[in-house]
């Protein structure tokens, strides 16, 4: 049945954080980068992503930068920012994977990549978001958040 939520996971696919940040007044600039895929720098005020990468990853990092954002977030170095980095990992993958769109394709999909193929997402950004359902607690989360 592939393909059958196409029209529900499009509700998710909404989210463009592209637009978002266009609204934010906050540019992203491409270039290449050792180790990461994407950084918010405030100092900059500008969002640097990697190059090459595919648009699907393009999405979630921007999506995961964009939290930062909100969060004021200023670096990622020891436990303060591994806790940024997990809470915004968690509050873009709430807002690229919806709870109704994530149920219905994983009825039929055959396994987690094509799970995430469906869903627009990076297999990290999937995980993330299933983690989250089922109310891990190294997220911090509850089996209800959506």
């Amino acid at each position: 049945m592939p393909g059958a939520v196409g029209a529900v996971a499009e509700v998710a696919q909404q989210y463009d954080p592209h637009a978002e940040l266009e609204l934010m007044g906050v540019p992203v600039v491409r270039q290449w980068l050792r180790d990461t895929w994407g950084a918010w720098s405030p100092e900059h005020r500008v969002v640097i992503l990697a190059q090459g990468l595919s648009s699907v990853e393009e999405r979630c990092v921007l999506a995961h930068e964009i939290e930062h954002i909100l969060a004021g977030d200023a670096g990622c170095g020891g436990a303060v920012g591994l806790r940024a980095e997990r809470l915004a990992d968690l509050r873009a993958a709430r807002k690229l994977v919806g709870l109704s769109d994530f149920c219905a394709a994983r009825q039929w999909a055959a396994s987690p990549a094509e799970l995430a193929a469906e869903l627009g997402v990076t297999g990290w950004i999937l995980r993330t978001r299933a983690a989250d359902l089922e109310g891990a607690q190294w997220l911090g989360t509850s089996k209800i958040a959506g």
